[in-house]
């Protein structure tokens, strides 16, 4: 008699428990929007590669991006990846929506995380350029879109037209990349990050996830052995974790893959320009840089910096591929805007998220990327 006592109370505990959670989601959801917090959930697509799956649609606009609605005319569409889209910040701190405050323009943000140049070709033919946009910009992210491209062409038969190498087998599909995780649950952490607002809440976003990250990012070689190096620099205010490795190897000028990436990327936005023009809009690419970049004069030839040797030369070739680019975007007349300089005039402000395992800037890195392509707006006589 004792031990079912013990049961019934155990299940009623059980069931409260689980009724103040779901209230406390539901509350969540009506106060908080969720496409600030949760990780988006994709489905395959044979020509984007991915798009936002059906289920995953809670703060988005019908067309499935992180907007309220999808205007009948923007002044600005603005595609690109999740550099774009805004990871690690609310929806109103993305580059695209503060930009639209710093000018009073009307500003669309088409940008989704694993997207590179391929879907941002497609999306502004078939999507961006209905809006009648005076501009369409381009978030290109020097990190990985030369590698995006090289992927989706000649993983999906759909781009084959642009393929200049031997047929080869490539896996497009970069969504399931996550960063390396042993710990228990892990399955069930993903489901609730992409489910539950109150865990992204309490374990990402509130006070946990700052002292996690904090925690990461001063010990982030032990942490991820091999793959993750920091930055500390306290009277500058700079405390980053870095992941050079990764970078390198999709910006290496000595793959033939990453430099079949990049003819890729120039031969879409040189067609991109040409369509622009025939629908009466400027084409416009801003060019988002790597952290390691941004922190550049603090990580070259430092040997106090583990992976320094990997790091040094991913600054080579950064350097290499930024200067390939300048030069096709100077020669084909692509009006663009270079993110770094401000960046790195801000690198004491917090530009990044607190994390070892996330690499995106947060509402303060994405607030210096719309205040450089205000500034280019406004001196090209822009902005209203």
């Amino acid at each position: 008699m004792k031990i079912k006592k013990i049961v019934l109370n155990l299940f009623v505990l059980a069931v409260a428990v689980s009724v103040g959670l779901l209230l406390a989601e539901l509350g969540a959801r009506l106060v908080l929007n969720p496409a600030d917090f949760l990780k988006l959930e994709v489905v395959p697509d044979n020509i984007l590669g991915a798009v936002p799956s059906p289920s995953a649609m809670a703060g988005f606009d019908k067309w499935g991006f992180r907007n309220r609605t999808v205007p009948q005319t923007a002044d600005i569409v603005a595609v690109g990846d999740s550099h774009t889209y805004g990871n690690t910040a609310r929806m109103i701190d993305a580059w695209p929506y503060v930009l639209g405050k710093l000018t009073g323009l009307r500003v669309y943000n088409m940008g989704l995380g694993g997207y590179g140049p391929n879907q941002y070709f497609h999306l502004s033919k078939t999507k961006a350029l209905t809006l009648k946009p005076r501009i369409l910009m381009w978030g290109l992210y020097m990190g990985d879109d030369f590698e995006g491209a090289f992927s989706i062409t000649y993983g999906l038969d759909y781009w084959s037209y642009l393929r200049q190498l031997p047929p080869q087998k490539v896996d497009p599909d970069v969504w399931d990349a996550e960063p390396p995780d042993h710990g228990r649950f892990k399955q069930v952490r993903l489901w609730l990050s992409r489910h539950s607002v109150l865990y992204e809440v309490v374990f990402h976003s509130g006070l946990g996830g700052r002292a996690l990250g904090d925690v990461q990012i001063r010990d982030a070689a032990r942490l991820y052995p091999g793959i993750a190096t920091s930055l500390i620099v306290p009277d500058k205010h700079i405390a980053e974790a870095f992941r050079p490795k990764g970078i390198l190897s999709r910006l290496d000028q000595n793959n033939p893959d990453i430099r079949e990436g990049m003819r890729i990327t120039f031969e879409l936005m040189k067609q991109m320009k040409e369509i622009c023009q025939q629908n009466h809009a400027e084409f416009m690419v801003v060019v988002i840089p790597t952290k390691e970049m941004v922190f550049s004069n603090y990580l070259e030839h430092n040997p106090n910096v583990p992976l320094d040797d990997v790091m040094d030369e991913l600054l080579v070739n950064d350097r290499a591929a930024r200067e390939q680019l300048f030069a096709f975007m100077t020669r084909e007349k692509i009006p663009y805007v270079d993110a770094l300089p401000w960046l790195q005039k801000s690198v004491g402000e917090g530009l990044y998220a607190a994390s070892a395992g996330d690499m995106h800037p947060n509402k303060n890195g994405y607030r210096v990327i719309a205040e450089a392509v205000a500034a280019a707006l406004k001196n090209n006589g822009a902005q209203n």
